[in-house]
């Protein structure tokens, strides 16, 4: 992977406050997080695999789900891999303790977070909001994931996860077959 790394259009610590988003900015580690640009027609997890050579079991995804629980509606944050499909009404349902839960719409999703659509992370999102990490992104030894915009990735090891408020990690996911 560091052939990959190399190749990778890196944007230099100094200037992340010109392209990322402020929310993002103010939640990241400033040691171990790699940022570096991507063409906005790879920013989709397919897409940018193929494109920049690296495997879905790489890639982290930051879903937003909207849910029900005591009677009240909440946000949290998923993080999985591109490679795994999540267990949406056993698992993750169990560990939020939700009555109901959705995927939020797209619109509810940019406007909660403050970040694009196709680009959003685990990093900035509400800090009362739970952020339910798969068990088999920890497993990881560095996942890919948005920046809070589509033309932006972050590298990191995802140890560096556990900085985020509200973080949960379970395994909430199958192998997709």
């Amino acid at each position: 992977m560091d052939d990959l790394v190399q190749r990778l259009d890196v944007i230099p610590a100094s200037t992340w406050s010109e392209h990322l988003p402020a929310t993002v900015l103010a939640a990241l580690p400033r040691d171990g997080m790699t940022v570096f640009r991507v063409d906005d027609d790879a920013s989709d997890t397919a897409q940018f695999s193929e494109r920049y050579g690296f495997g879905l079991e790489d890639c982290a995804n930051t879903i937003v789900l909207r849910y029900r629980k005591g009677g009240e509606d909440h946000h949290a944050a998923i993080v999985t891999l591109g490679s795994r499909r999540l267990d949406v009404n056993g698992a993750v349902k169990e560990r939020l303790g939700a009555q109901r839960l959705s995927f939020a719409k797209r619109e509810v999703a940019t406007e909660l977070t403050g970040m694009e659509f196709g680009g959003i992370t685990a990093f900035g999102v509400p800090d009362d909001w739970v952020v339910l990490v798969d068990a088999a992104v920890m497993a990881r030894d560095q996942v890919v994931m948005g920046a809070g915009v589509r033309t932006m990735k972050l590298l990191l090891r995802p140890r560096l996860l556990s900085a985020v408020p509200n973080v949960d990690v379970a395994s909430i996911t199958v192998d997709v077959v």
